[in-house]
């Protein structure tokens, strides 16, 4: 269903009955834009396409919501990376809810997995020579020196579903991106 939609979600919630975990994972476009060239419009799809859609899942499931919410949300959030001005402010509007309502809606357990660069086709508005060589780059300043896979944050998810007592908790799972700057 089109996570924009917020009438679909409270009908498709409304008839699952109740739901153990609800992990959002909706993302826009990749929004990587200089901030000189950035236009209002541009601002709007990210907040339409990535906090609205968040917020509305999880505004939506909230009747029928048992265990555990986990937003997925990125690395840019919290790092200084230029061209992402937009999509830093979308992603740490979404971070930002996570103390909020992991007091607000308790016990539902409330937290977040921030990816840092993952291999998935959210990379693939470069071309397969760019990627691998812009993958090769990024890897080559972080600790581990690999991009993660789809299973690292799969791995993390479970982790916050899983542990009952984690909540209000925004997981980086950047391969120490933070940490390379300082190395």
């Amino acid at each position: 269903m089109d996570a924009r939609d917020y009438e679909a979600l409270q009908a498709f919630f409304a008839s699952t009955g109740p739901v153990d975990h609800l992990v959002v994972t909706v993302t826009g476009a990749p929004g990587t834009t200089a901030f000189a060239d950035l236009t209002m419009d541009g601002v709007r799809e990210g907040v339409e396409g990535k906090l609205v859609p968040h917020t509305a899942a999880a505004r939506a499931a909230l009747p029928v919501l048992r265990g555990s919410l986990t937003f997925v949300t990125a690395a840019s959030a919290g790092a200084a990376t230029p061209g992402t001005a937009a999509l830093a402010a979308v992603n740490a509007g979404i971070e930002a809810m996570v103390p909020v309502l992991a007091v607000e809606l308790a016990p539902v357990r409330v937290n977040a997995v921030s990816p840092g660069v993952i291999d998935t086709p959210w990379w693939n508005f470069l071309d397969a020579d760019a990627k691998a060589a812009a993958f090769e780059a990024m890897a080559a300043g972080l600790p581990a020196r690999r991009v993660g896979t789809p299973d690292d944050i799969a791995s993390a998810i479970a982790f916050l579903t899983e542990n009952t007592h984690t909540t209000g908790v925004v997981l980086r799972v950047d391969d120490g991106a933070r940490l390379a700057s300082a190395a």
